[in-house]
């Protein structure tokens, strides 16, 4: 009987920020040793060409920080390589955080979430922590400006963004065998990611093992 194939989840920003940087992405993606990789990004955001121009000249445009990272592991390692997104996220919720960000409660938490991802990275941004700040940060914005038509707005499509990225990754899995696999999706759908495996252990017919980093 073979293993269950495992997945480890890996939240993470998309531009560098202190410690959040691709080097130390890299480290954690070594020491996974993946041989699937899952991003929360579409395939126009790294495609073929891109793979090839990387491998053969060591070109590399502006990319996102896990892309920069998933080129470094390339050199070393050959894994498969799968972009998730197959929808958008709408402007809602960038709407939303700019009218909070003017409040100077909101607009410290924010610094502060900031200023430690800068500091401990991936270690934070993987942490309980970070999940608790977000959660203020959010609970902090619609006790000040009410639950705003936008807000619900964006929740709803966050959900659906989040769902179709979960689909993928289990249409995936139940066509391909492999050992570890990785996710690596941005730290502000931890939280509501996580609940929503929990979920999918009870109704999908493929098991996967997950393993949350940091946790």
């Amino acid at each position: 009987m073979n293993a269950m194939s495992n997945i480890t989840l890996i939240s993470t920003i998309h531009k560098e920020r202190g410690k959040c940087n691709s080097d130390e992405l890299l480290k954690i993606i070594e020491e996974i040793c993946p041989d699937v990789i899952f991003l929360e990004a579409f395939e126009s955001n790294y495609t073929d060409y891109d793979r090839f121009l990387f491998s053969t000249y060591g070109v590399s445009p502006n990319k996102k920080l896990e892309i920069e990272a998933i080129q470094k592991y390339s050199q070393i390692n050959s894994f498969e390589y799968i972009p998730v997104l197959d929808t958008e996220l709408s402007d809602d919720f960038h709407r939303w955080l700019n009218m909070v960000s003017i409040y100077p409660d909101c607009q410290k938490l924010i610094d502060s979430k900031i200023s430690l991802t800068m500091e401990y990275g991936f270690q934070f941004l993987n942490s309980e922590k970070n999940t608790q700040l977000l959660e203020d940060i959010k609970e902090l914005g619609n006790h000040t400006l009410g639950n705003n038509e936008i807000y619900q707005k964006f929740n709803e499509n966050i959900d659906a963004y989040e769902n179709s990225m979960l689909r993928n990754i289990y249409a995936y899995s139940k066509e391909n065998s492999f050992n570890r696999g990785v996710f690596m999706c941005g730290a502000a759908h931890r939280k509501s990611i996580i609940e929503k495996i929990e979920k999918h252990k009870k109704q999908e017919n493929v098991e996967l093992d997950w393993i949350f980093y940091g946790n």
